[in-house]
């Protein structure tokens, strides 16, 4: 029996878990949070490439008070289902973010390990107050004593991709969130 060949498309997904309509929703839902509580200050709005990208893109256009957007990657997964190390951070911030308010946009909070170590290197440049906005909230995964700020959604257990999460670099460019079929979950080989 051939093993079947990935179409890196939604026919790859066992179930959706989170729809495009849901995720229009309640980007617009976390825009208004984010608006009452930060009111009218200045907040440095950190994207952590690459996963959050098209979240981050989303709600900034839901942010009506006065933002300057900056990005950090961090790597902790590569080709694989499961984080294999620390996070490292492998770009810094084009600006510094010393005495400013910092919002921490990513795609997914599981381990936490990647969020914590984000945190706890944005906390060393003495910034006013670090806050965090995920996506996606898996909390079965929680390795290490952290909370996000404000969560889109909460999903179960399952190795998630589309609207930028991926697996090997495929799947961002889905405008659902779904389940990744498991015969699928395997690194494709250079």
């Amino acid at each position: 029996m051939d093993t079947p060949k990935p179409t890196y498309g939604i026919s790859d997904l066992s179930s959706i878990l989170v729809s495009k309509e849901d995720i229009a929703s309640r980007v617009a839902e976390l825009g208004k949070d984010l608006n009452e509580f930060y009111g009218n200050q200045h907040v440095t709005v950190i994207c952590i490439l690459s996963g959050a990208l098209l979240f981050t893109s989303d709600i900034l256009r839901h942010l009506t008070f006065p933002t300057q957007l900056d990005c950090l990657r961090a790597e902790s997964y590569g080709n694989n289902t499961e984080s294999a190390s620390k996070p490292r951070i492998t770009n810094p911030l084009k600006n510094t973010v010393e005495g400013k308010h910092v919002l921490v946009i990513d795609d997914i909070l599981d381990s936490g390990k990647t969020l914590k170590s984000i945190s706890e290197y944005l906390k060393q440049a003495n910034p006013l107050s670090v806050k965090t906005c995920v996506m996606l909230d898996k909390k079965e995964r929680r390795e290490t004593e952290i909370a996000a700020d404000f969560v889109g959604f909460d999903i179960p257990n399952a190795f998630a991709v589309g609207y930028g999460l991926d697996f090997a670099e495929h799947y961002r460019n889905l405008s659902s969130i779904g389940v990744l079929k498991e015969e699928f979950q395997v690194a494709p080989k250079d």
